[in-house]
């Protein structure tokens, strides 16, 4: 959640009184921050600071980190998909790796990340050429450093959307009136890459710790949360992608170099503790995201998107759209549902200890009676946003709660320590196995003695990071990037593939995997995660006994309980060779890593290169 600060300079530049056009085509179309000339804008701190505040502006709403980037962008992987049926042009195109270049999701948050370029190009642009900057007062250069470090950043950062998704983009840093052409080629992601590192070094040194910003709750980038995307962006850079020239995923001979800048940077995180550390509850981190009552005092979440305003420009779809399932003639009001669990995922988790799977998935739906009953195996959904946990209110039909999007957490820094010491070194040091331990004992809270035993060997710890990154960060959209940049994500399509027939099959680790559940409604308790799924009403015992023993076997429920398709609700079908709804579908490897561009935009700009497969 926002607080005042933040709400009061986007809602000025939302009327309007802070809106300069500048000449740029539409895929760099936008409405840069002032009327006054910037010879005049940039002399103020005050409007410097609402310059900046419109390139956060960027990040927001429907076609950024409110919906459509944050909840679309990522699926599908081994833990989420978009729920629903196949359709080229709609999120399911995306989600099943087959959309087509006049996708109706893909366009407009395309725009909106190049938007966000160019008003952090102005910026950029005019901030070191002020007055303020050179020879103001020590407080005026100090904050005029801080604005323009912050620039820097938000355009690595709308940069590295662009490239994650659609990889070689056309790359500017100048302002489109200072531009040669409007209609830039493709570009070589690493040359761009290269240039965002530098620029993010620049960054942390002009912007202070979050303990050195006042108005730190307008969530917005400190040295910190920069430093971590610098480490995300240099293991992208030192990762493997889906080359233009070569059809083919790749990673360069000097990729050691960037995971050392990930390491050092993480490193440098991780020795200050004061200002970012590991929640000691899972569970509030999330929780955090949808109150203005903040449940993270160790600051794990290092940056948020802000969410506020009940519209689709500034707020946020999450909980609505996404996360736990409500019954629209629930006390609650209609909510989530639009991301589905991969079946397996489930099992991933231990299915005694591990605190994150009941936060993590949605095991139970709300349904009419207000009250709580078991969802399917084949309809889990994610559960890390709930509009339950908002201050909704169920009179309105809003689907707009105000709820954030975490961008970067403090587990990621020490996971991201941990992979990059183990590639450098060739093996874990103790310093990257007590990183990962640390995540690991946080998940098993109350059986830290039984975490998972760690390897030791380059391999074997690799393996342990890439099922950890999948525990820790599911529905947060990271995992496909993770195993693109890992050049895993067509063998992992295959082994959840094959995972998927065991588990229809009732063999190897499924064989305890029940056909069927037997529920009762319960009282939705509006408690710890946890518990809400150990208080479920199942026939049989405790909840974690029933998901893994056999049961009844019987299609027919006990008196008193409704029938739950639980390894029944799973098929061959419907969960692979579906064109509807198999999961990643139409994915090929070496084609569909990345989206194809909006047909509009390669029109307009014939210089660009549509990507290969579309």
């Amino acid at each position: 959640m926002n607080n005042k600060f933040i709400k009061s300079a986007l809602m000025v530049i939302a009327v309007g009184a802070l809106s300069i056009t500048t000449s740029c085509k539409k895929y760099l179309d936008v409405q840069s921050p002032s009327t006054s000339s910037p010879d005049v804008v940039f002399e103020s701190t005050a409007n410097t600071n609402a310059a900046v505040i419109a390139i956060y502006n960027r990040l927001c709403g429907d076609n950024g980190y409110g919906s459509r980037i944050s909840t679309l962008f990522g699926l599908t992987a081994d833990d989420f998909k978009t729920s629903g049926s196949y359709s080229s042009s709609d999120r399911r195109g995306i989600s099943m790796y087959g959309a087509s270049s006049d996708n109706t999701d893909l366009i407009n948050p395309f725009l909106q990340l190049y938007s966000g370029v160019e008003r952090a190009n102005i910026c950029i642009k005019y901030i070191p050429a002020s007055k303020l900057y050179a020879s103001g007062s020590d407080a005026e250069k100090t904050i005029m450093k801080r604005y323009y470090g912050e620039a820097l950043t938000l355009r690595a950062q709308f940069l590295y959307e662009l490239i994650r998704n659609w990889g070689d983009v056309p790359a500017s840093f100048l302002p489109s009136a200072d531009a040669e052409t409007l209609y830039g080629p493709n570009v070589d992601r690493n040359k761009t890459y290269d240039q965002m590192i530098a620029d993010l070094k620049i960054a942390e040194d002009l912007v202070p710790w979050r303990s050195g910003i006042t108005e730190y709750g307008s969530f917005r980038y400190t040295k910190g949360a920069i430093k971590g995307l610098r480490a995300r962006i240099a293991l992208a850079r030192g990762g493997y992608s889906l080359r233009s020239a070569s059809h083919t995923m790749e990673r360069s001979s000097d990729y050691l170099t960037y995971y050392k800048i990930a390491f050092d940077e993480c490193l440098d995180i991780m020795n200050h503790r004061s200002e970012h550390n590991l929640n000691p509850v899972y569970e509030n981190v999330f929780k955090s995201l949808h109150t203005t009552t903040r449940y993270d005092d160790a600051h794990e979440l290092m940056f948020e998107v802000a969410a506020f305003g009940g519209n689709a420009s500034t707020d946020s779809k999450l909980g609505y759209y996404n996360g736990i399932r409500f019954n629209s003639a629930s006390t609650f009001g209609s909510g989530g549902g639009g991301m589905n669990a991969i079946p397996t995922y489930f099992y991933e988790f231990d299915v005694t200890k591990d605190c994150r799977r009941d936060v993590t998935i949605g095991v139970f739906e709300i349904v009419a009676s207000s009250k709580k009953i078991v969802n399917t195996l084949f309809n889990m959904t994610d559960g890390k946003f709930r509009k339950s946990w908002t201050a909704f209110n169920n009179s309105s039909a809003s689907q707009t709660f105000g709820v954030n999007w975490p961008m970067l957490r403090f587990s990621d820094i020490l996971l991201m320590y941990a992979e990059a010491d183990n590639e450098i070194n060739g093996a874990p040091s103790a310093a990257a196995v007590n990183a990962l331990q640390e995540v690991q004992k946080r998940a098993y809270a109350g059986f830290e003695t039984q975490i998972p035993v760690t390897p030791m060997d380059k391999t074997g710890f690799f393996n342990a990071i890439v099922k950890e990154r999948l525990l820790e960060f599911g529905g947060e959209g990271i995992r496909k990037y993770d195993l693109i940049r890992w050049n895993l994500l067509a063998s992992k399509f295959d082994e959840t593939r094959t995972k998927i027939r065991a588990l229809i099959a009732g063999t190897g680790d499924y064989v305890n995997v029940p056909n069927y559940i037997y529920a009762k409604e319960s009282n939705y308790l509006l408690g710890t995660s946890v518990n809400e799924v150990a208080t479920l009403d199942l026939y049989g015992g405790l909840p974690n006994n029933v998901f893994a023993s056999p049961g009844l076997n019987n299609s027919t429920a006990p008196t008193g309980y409704t029938t739950k398709n639980w390894r029944k609700a799973v098929t061959e079908d419907n969960s692979i060779t579906s064109t509807s709804t198999g999961i990643a579908f139409y994915f090929e490897a070496n084609k569909k890593e990345l989206f194809p561009y909006p047909k509009t935009t390669l029109i307009e700009n014939p210089s660009m290169v549509q990507n290969f497969g579309y």
